[in-house]
């Protein structure tokens, strides 16, 4: 794969940050999106998989990585995370694209699939929010203590997300290091905030109001999910399989949230054999 270029571009209400690697003419591209409350570091292991040939781009969403932190006027909601990937989208130049989402991100490009189909070719969802199985317990009891959320020192944040989030992983020294990379911006004094604008944002109700028309999505999609995910459990991803025509559903025994980090290769297949179709 061509070495990966990183850049900001101005969307109209903020900078994201992606990285992209290719051209405008190389193959159809492929646009990774992560979730809550993680960054485009979690793909670092699958986009070197990806087959050559492809454009890639892999962004921060707003709020999170190298992306601007939100104002306090930002819609932080999946519709409003998927306004500004349309205007990227257009920015780039791209018409449609292959997309890979995990977590909040799956809810994302789903919103992208069903609002503008024309501009998704194949859809990928890793373990990804859907109906109404989520936000999760912890994010749940997060949005409980906000009050006094936006009062603790940043280094007990980092402490609260650090343990929580290895739960995700199998290895605890697999997630570590790229925990700390996810963690460092809701460390900082504007980052708390930030947080606690992610956490408000959170709403069931977009991925319920998602349910009814699943059935309209008519690209070609790929489901994979981690067999022990503890945040968005696994049975949710056969409730997508059944709701989406025609989609596949791979189950990574023993795999937890994080399927990109985890299983980069088992992820890699999926994409390769979705291309194909």
């Amino acid at each position: 794969m061509p070495r990966m270029r990183g850049e900001f571009v101005d969307v109209g209400d903020a900078r994201l940050y992606y990285y992209a690697a290719g051209t405008r003419g190389s193959g159809e591209p492929l646009v990774f999106v992560h979730g809550f409350p993680t960054s485009s570091h979690l793909w670092h292991s699958v986009v070197p998989l990806m087959p050559a040939g492809h454009r890639v781009v892999v962004l921060d969403l707003l709020g999170y990585g190298r992306s601007d932190r939100p104002s306090p006027s930002a819609d932080l909601s999946i519709r409003g995370h998927a306004d500004r990937l349309l205007r990227l989208l257009d920015l780039l130049g791209i018409n449609y694209a292959t997309m890979i989402g995990h977590d909040l991100g799956g809810g994302v490009v789903t919103e992208l699939a069903l609002r503008a189909p024309a501009r998704v070719s194949r859809l990928c969802l890793v373990d990804t929010v859907a109906f109404d199985g989520w936000p999760g317990r912890e994010v749940r009891l997060a949005r409980a203590t906000m009050p006094l959320t936006r009062h603790l020192p940043g280094s007990w944040i980092g402490s609260i997300l650090r343990a929580d989030l290895l739960r995700g992983y199998s290895s605890t020294e697999l997630g570590v290091h790229s925990v700390d990379q996810f963690i460092r911006p809701f460390c900082e004094p504007d980052g708390v905030e930030a947080l606690v604008a992610h956490l408000a944002a959170m709403d069931a109700r977009e991925t319920v109001a998602h349910e009814v028309r699943l059935k309209d999505v008519v690209v070609p999609t790929a489901i994979v999910w981690g067999a022990d995910d503890p945040f968005l459990p696994v049975d949710l991803g056969r409730r997508l399989h059944e709701a989406i025509p025609g989609s596949t559903f791979d189950v990574v025994a023993a795999g937890r949230h994080f399927l990109p980090e985890e299983s980069p290769e088992r992820v890699s297949d999926v994409v390769h054999s979705l291309l194909t179709r």
